[in-house]
Formats: structure tokens, sequence, C-alpha cells
């Protein structure tokens, strides 16, 4: 079986796990006070160019985005994101176990606009009963979305000075951020994103880590006690050095951007291929996700040999269904699936 249902399948790029044993018998400080945490603030610090932002190290997504959430907002207060977004849909509740709702706003390709935030913001405020309903207090939205698209850097701009202007922060989740920022139709730099948005992360998991992701406050009014709160989420890892190892190797000599660019060019084959075929698009990703829609037959016959996810039905006898590459997709994978769909 050959395995396009995600892109944290593997374990973890060479480089990371040679620098993890050559590092495994060194004794260094814990809860990420080493020196390999240190060196690897400093490189993102450098990509963002700027170097008075926060850096902390979490091990997965789902405690990033709940301890961050959880931080800025207040207990009377909720997040707007997509309907898809993965707060909403995919974290088991995480963030509304915490005490906040998650206001979930209707999205066609897994982003939302400034207008959006502007209208359910002011909706808020306009209702005479307002006290009584969950007060929007900050925007979450994720690069790439659950679906593969991309906020440009104009949408990004005007979504900040929305912000701004109602006083909302807002939360960029980059879980495959690498892949965003690699696309061939992206307009964003991470220096963009710095200056644009208050916190966002830059993910390891899904981008050639074991496991990690750096949590980035660009906004100085919400890096008090940061660390406390994620202690409380349980989310101090006592080996710290393992995130810090991790994340210096991926920003040492451009790999994170290497191994992204790597997997985006193969899922450009893959979307190739379907569209060569005929078939339809769900969303128009140019990011290592894919999400052909198609005849429900061939879909059954391509799962023989094939593993990928199922996303919706569109009709009667179609459905969209996702493929993702990844750093460690092996191109001969990839040859072999375009042979199989050329031949359905």
């Amino acid at each position: 079986m050959i395995r396009f249902e995600s892109d944290y399948l593997e374990g973890a790029h060479p480089s990371i796990i040679k620098k993890l044993e050559e590092t495994n018998d060194m004794q260094t400080e814990g809860y990420g006070t080493d020196p390999f945490c240190s060196s690897a603030r400093e490189r993102i610090r450098k990509q963002c160019g700027n170097a008075d932002v926060e850096v902390h190290f979490l091990v997965g997504g789902t405690q990033t985005n709940l301890t961050v959430i959880s931080s800025i907002l207040r207990p009377h207060q909720g997040v707007l994101a997509a309907v898809t977004g993965h707060v909403n849909v995919h974290e088991t509740g995480a963030v509304e176990a915490c005490g906040h709702k998650v206001l979930a706003i209707s999205s066609e390709d897994g982003k939302i606009t400034a207008d959006q935030v502007r209208q359910a913001y002011e909706e808020h405020w306009s209702d005479a009963n307002h006290e009584h309903t969950v007060q929007p207090g900050m925007v979450y939205i994720s690069q790439p979305t659950e679906n593969g698209t991309l906020y440009g850097k104009e949408e990004l701009q005007d979504m900040h000075e929305t912000c701004r202007s109602l006083g909302i922060p807002i939360f960029l989740d980059g879980a495959r951020l690498g892949y965003g920022l690699t696309a061939k139709t992206n307009s964003l730099t991470l220096e963009d994103i710095a200056g644009l948005v208050d916190v966002f992360y830059i993910g390891g998991t899904k981008v050639g880590a074991l496991f990690g992701e750096a949590v980035v406050i660009c906004n100085p009014a919400w890096r008090k006690d940061f660390r406390y709160l994620i202690k409380q989420k349980g989310g101090m890892l006592a080996k710290g050095r393992l995130l810090g190892i991790q994340f210096d190797t991926l920003f040492e000599d451009g790999l994170y951007y290497e191994i992204s660019k790597y997997a985006n060019e193969l899922a450009m084959k893959l979307r190739e291929a379907f569209v060569k075929k005929g078939y339809g698009l769900r969303y128009d990703s140019y990011t290592n996700q894919q999400f052909p829609i198609l005849p429900d037959v061939h879909i059954e016959k391509l799962k023989e040999k094939y593993s990928f996810e199922f996303w919706e039905k569109t009709d009667a006898s179609h459905s969209a269904v996702r493929f993702c590459t990844s750093w460690a997709t092996k191109k001969s994978a990839v040859e072999a699936l375009i042979r199989d769909i050329e031949v359905l």
C-alpha cells in the first residue's frame, strides 16, 4: 500500500535523525532553556526579520492551538474561525474544553475575509443582548487552510487592518506553513507574516520533524506568563532540547523550505495528472494537498493500491478526496499513481 492520506506518515528527515543521534549523550538544561533551543530561536527570529519576537516550542498542533487561544481570550470570549478551521472540526473541541467557544464563519474554500470578521464582530455588539452571548475576542486563520488554499499578502493586510481597528488579535495556524511559503502562488514571506499577525506558529510535525511546533509571539501584549500557560496545558517538554535540535536543523541551511518545495512539486505533478484526466478539483490548491473529484468507481479502484482521504460527496456518483505529498514522498510513488490515473 502506497500512502497519500497525510503528510506526517514518516518519521523525520535524515538530517534531524543524524543530529539527534549525534547529540544523544549530551547533557543540557531542560524545558527549552538549552543551547539548541536558543540557537533555533535566533534562526527563526532572523527569518522573521525581527529580533524581538518571542519563540516557544511545543509538541503538537492541537496542543499549540488550545494553549495560544486560551492564553489570549478572557473567559467570556470566543475565537472567530472558518467553519472548516482545524480548531472547529478536527480537535475534539479542545479549545472549547478550555471554556472558549469557536465562533464559526461560513467559508467555501477554507478562508475567511476581513469583511466577514467585521460583520461578525459588529453583529455581536449591535445586539441589545450582547452580554448574553459569547464575545468575539480573536481571529484564527490557517496558512495553508484545511483545503490547501492560501491567503495572499493583500488579504492578510486587510485582515490585519480590520482586526487592529476592532481591537482583536490574529492567530495564524502554520501547521503546514512550509508548504504554503513555497507554493508557486504564494505572495507572503515569513517576515510578512510576522508583521501582520499577533501570534503564529511554524509547523514541524508535518514538515520534516519527528514532532514539534514553534510558536512565534509577535505582539508583546501576549507574551506575559506564556511559559506558565505552556506548563499548565501540559506542553512544557522536559527534554526540550529535542524540539530545539529539530528546528535548529530545519532552519540552519534552508532545509525547511527545500523539503517543503519538494513536496509541492510532487503535488503539482499529481494535480496536472488529475486535470489532464478530466477530473475537477474541489479546491484550487497549489500546496501539498490536492482535492480531485473522482467517480466513486475510480476511487474504489485506486484504493486497491493507494491510501488517501475521503473528503466529501459531490453528487450521487462522485466524491472529492484528498491526496497529500510530503517531504518524504518518493518520486516513484507519485509516478506509479500517475500511471494508474492515466489508465482509469
